[in-house]
C-alpha cells in the first residue's frame, strides 16, 4: 500500500533536518510521533529506511530510493495544486534556490529579507541562478537582468601606482584575474571604435571573485568584475572606476532556471518577479556609469 502524502512529507522532513526533533518542529508533531511514524513506515514497506545511532540519522540505500520517489510525488502534487488554484492563490511552500557563491553574498542576501517581508517564506532545488549563455536541456528559463563588468581599483592602489589613462597603461599595472575563466586576463575595451583586447597580468589569480575582491579594496591590484560584485564597493569610496570612457559594453545575461512544471507554482513565479524586479532595476548601477 502506498504511503500517504502526509506521511511522505513528514519522511522527508526527517531526511532533510537529520532528527526526529527537527522534522518536529516542522509538523507540529512531537519527536516520538515523528519516530513512531517512520517505524511504522519502515513495518510496512518491509525495509530500513533510516539507521539511528545516538548522535544522528542517515539514510539507508533504501531510504535515499525512497526520498527520491517521495520528492518526485509531493513536488507533482504541489505543481498540481498549484495549476487548478487561483492565479491570486498565496505562495507557499519551501522555495530551494541554488546559486553561485557571489550572487548569493552581493544581491540575493540582501534581497532575500525584503522577499520574506512580501512573501511568507533542504536540497530539492526549484530555482537555479545562471549566469552567461546556457546549454540546451530541458529546463525552463527565464532572463533576468543583463550585466556587465566594471574596472576599478582602491585609491591608495591609485595613489601609489597612478591612475591609467588609456588601457594600454594597464600592461604596466598589477591585474588581478579570475583562474576559473580562461579570458579573464583579456580585457576588452573600445578605442576609436573597435574592439581591442588588452592582456593583462599580476601578482594574483585566483578562482573567488569575492578574494580578488578584497585583495582589490586592500591595494593589490585592479580589477574586473561584473557591476553586481564591485558596485556596492565603489559607492562606498573604497574602489573607484577606471577606463569608463574606453569600458567596452559587452553584456552577459544572468537566467533562472526552472524544472519543467515548477514555473507554475505561485511561489516560484512571485520569486522570479521578485528577482526581475529587484535586480532589473539595478540598484547596484547606481554611481557607476556604464561603458558607451
Amino acid at each position: 500500500m502506498a504511503g500517504s502524502p502526509s506521511e511522505m512529507a513528514i519522511f522527508q522532513r526527517v531526511a532533510e533536518r537529520g532528527s526526529f526533533a527537527g522534522a518536529a518542529e516542522d509538523v507540529s508533531l512531537s519527536p516520538s510521533a515523528v519516530a513512531k511514524l517512520i517505524t511504522r513506515l519502515e513495518q510496512r514497506l518491509g525495509v530500513r529506511l533510516i539507521n539511528r545511532t545516538t548522535r544522528r540519522l542517515a539514510l539507508t540505500a533504501e531510504g535515499e530510493i525512497y526520498l527520491d520517489r517521495v520528492r518526485e510525488i509531493l513536488g507533482a502534487i504541489e505543481a498540481a495544486e498549484s495549476e487548478i488554484a487561483s492565479a491570486r492563490a498565496s505562495p507557499r511552500g519551501h522555495l530551494r534556490v541554488h546559486t553561485f557563491p557571489v550572487i548569493a553574498a552581493h544581491q540575493l542576501a540582501p534581497a532575500l529579507a525584503d522577499f520574506r517581508v512580501r512573501y511568507l517564506v533542504g536540497e530539492n532545488v526549484d530555482v537555479s541562478l545562471r549566469m552567461g549563455p546556457l546549454e540546451d536541456s530541458g529546463l525552463v528559463s527565464r532572463k533576468i537582468v543583463d550585466l556587465c563588468r566594471i574596472v576599478c581599483a582602491s585609491p591608495g592602489y591609485l595613489a601609489r601606482h597612478g591612475r591609467p589613462a588609456e588601457p594600454a597603461d594597464l600592461v604596466r599595472h598589477a591585474c588581478l584575474t579570475l583562474s576559473r575563466n580562461p579570458g579573464s586576463a583579456s580585457w576588452p575595451f573600445r578605442i576609436d571604435g573597435k574592439l581591442t583586447r588588452i592582456d593583462v597580468k599580476g601578482p594574483v589569480s585566483a578562482d573567488s571573485a569575492d578574494m580578488l575582491l578584497q585583495l582589490a579594496i586592500g591595494g593589490a591590484g585592479i580589477l574586473r568584475l561584473s557591476e553586481h560584485v564591485v558596485a556596492r564597493s565603489i559607492r562606498e569610496g573604497l574602489l573607484q572606476p577606471l577606463l569608463q570612457d574606453a569600458q567596452d559594453p559587452e553584456t552577459y545575461p544572468l537566467f533562472a532556471l526552472l524544472p519543467p512544471g515548477r514555473h507554475q507554482a505561485a511561489k516560484v513565479r512571485v520569486f522570479i518577479d521578485f528577482l526581475v524586479e529587484r535586480l532589473g532595476s539595478a540598484p547596484w548601477r547606481t554611481g557607476v556609469r556604464r561603458g558607451a
